[in-house]
């Protein structure tokens, strides 16, 4: 899930090592007899996927793949999964991983001034310490590791079942439903992490159909599919973008090869000018072509990727996807050792700026220990409601029909207006443009990078 800031970033980019879904033999010692081991190297893009088919696309320049060296370590045999999967998808990922250990992500040495962190015993018994908490721990890793399995699955379902034809709701209930069930949906204990984002063409972020909606996907879209699951608040949020015929083959390339430098930038100690700066170098050294017109791909200056907290998506930091100003006030703002954050890329054909517009679905409640005067008796209640399914988890009309809830809107009305309550209406640039986005969790711990939302098909 997006989030928007003011103007955004500079500067070099970083080497690194990585090992494809591993993890450390102190953590396959300690998670089990049989320890995790990863899954397969990335595939191919499916039919629709984020891949170039033409031949008469163009491009500046594409930087080659690196290859990847195991050098975190000797991992175990992953326990599972026991059970094969559904389609649709409806085996919760408990039931596949009987021992309660769930695949690490894809795993990168720290370099430079953090190398030492690879083999510090000092902080492997960290990890052990934090991976001694419990499976369920807001502050274990296996938390957020199951939320990432339950996106994994649920993703490469949806990837190769949406077609054009489908309504925007058919698709958000393929999805929704498969996380619920893969999930085991549990109040606050477990669930979806925020309102599934299906939008289309010049709208980049935000749109989720309100009840009623009959908007149909048709076969020149492009089609933004944003979605995060959540357990004990530890949301893994991860994005993708489908085209079904050829044209915009490269504004999704350049997305989602952003969003890598964006990955391979980010680490502890570095700052978010650095990594602004190279996703902007990356992304605009591409182009497509369009009825015979050359057109130049642009970052969206005014969304980011963003730090996440428990029950929290946009938890304060903003990770920038263009270059800034030195002297801007966030230029020199660093990540931290622990922290997490979605890595989160925009692409556009368009003015490279998004604005409000359309009706508004999604909202969240916004943490405050002030007491707000409330007129209304509908409003008050509504609050209540908000806080007893939602708490701080983003959330969107259709959750309110879900659970029984009619006549909220003058209600939903005052709660925004006093701030109580924050809406996000869809973001679009300008209409004919073409957007595109790509996206992915990362994890800064204390040993190594763990990009926990990594998959086969992404």
């Amino acid at each position: 899930m997006s989030a928007t800031t003011a103007e955004a970033v500079v500067p070099p980019t970083q080497e690194l090592s990585s090992v494809k879904l591993d993890q450390t033999a102190e953590e396959a010692k300690k998670d089990s007899p049989a320890a995790e081991e990863g899954e397969d190297e990335d595939g191919e893009e499916e039919n629709g996927g984020d891949a170039t088919t033409g031949t008469d696309k163009k491009k500046k320049k594409k930087k080659p793949k690196k290859k990847k060296k195991a050098t975190n370590g000797a991992a175990g045999v992953v326990e599972g999964p026991l059970i094969p999967q559904t389609e649709p998808p409806t085996v919760p990922v408990s039931k596949q991983y009987k021992n309660g250990q769930y695949p690490v992500g894809e795993c990168h040495d720290y370099i430079n001034d953090n190398a030492y962190r690879t083999t510090s015993e000092e902080l492997r018994a960290l990890e052990r310490q934090l991976l001694s908490e419990g499976p369920d721990s807001p502050n274990n890793y296996n938390a957020i590791r199951r939320a990432a399995e339950v996106h994994r699955q649920v993703r490469q379902y949806a990837r190769k079942s949406i077609k054009p034809g489908m309504t925007m709701t058919e698709i958000v209930e393929l999805i929704e439903n498969g996380t619920r069930a893969l999930v085991e949906e549990n109040g606050m204990k477990s669930g979806i992490g925020f309102p599934t984002g299906v939008n289309r063409n010049h709208c980049a972020a935000h749109f989720s159909p309100n009840a009623g909606d009959k908007t149909v996907l048709l076969y020149e879209d492009t089609l933004k599919v944003d979605f995060g699951v959540h357990v004990n608040g530890r949301i893994v949020d991860s994005a993708f973008t489908l085209n079904f015929e050829p044209t915009y083959d490269n504004l999704l390339l350049a997305c989602r090869e952003a969003t890598e430098t964006g990955v391979r930038e980010a680490g502890i100690d570095v700052r978010m000018g650095d990594i602004g700066a190279a996703i902007q170098e990356t992304m605009e050294s591409y182009e497509v072509e369009v009825n015979g017109k050359t057109l130049p791909v642009k970052s969206i200056r005014n969304l980011t990727g963003h730090s996440i907290e428990p029950y929290t998506i946009h938890a304060g930091k903003s990770v920038p996807i263009v270059k800034m100003n030195e002297d801007d006030e966030e230029y020199d703002v660093k990540m931290e050792e622990g922290e997490y954050f979605a890595i989160e890329t925009f692409g556009t054909t368009g003015s490279g700026r998004v604005r409000d517009e359309g009706v508004c679905s999604h909202y969240a409640r916004m943490p405050s220990n002030s007491k707000v005067p409330l007129r209304s008796a509908s409003a008050k209640r509504l609050l209540g409601v908000i806080d007893r399914n939602f708490g701080t988890l983003p959330w969107c009309r259709r959750y309110l029909d879900r659970i029984g809830e009619t006549a909220y809107l003058i209600g939903l009305k005052e709660l925004v207006e006093t701030g109580l309550v924050q809406d996000y209406p869809p973001l679009c640039d300008i209409e004919g443009s073409q957007t595109a986005q790509s996206e992915h969790t990362i994890l800064l711990r204390p040993t190594c990078k763990e990009i926990v939302s990594r998959g086969d098909d992404y």
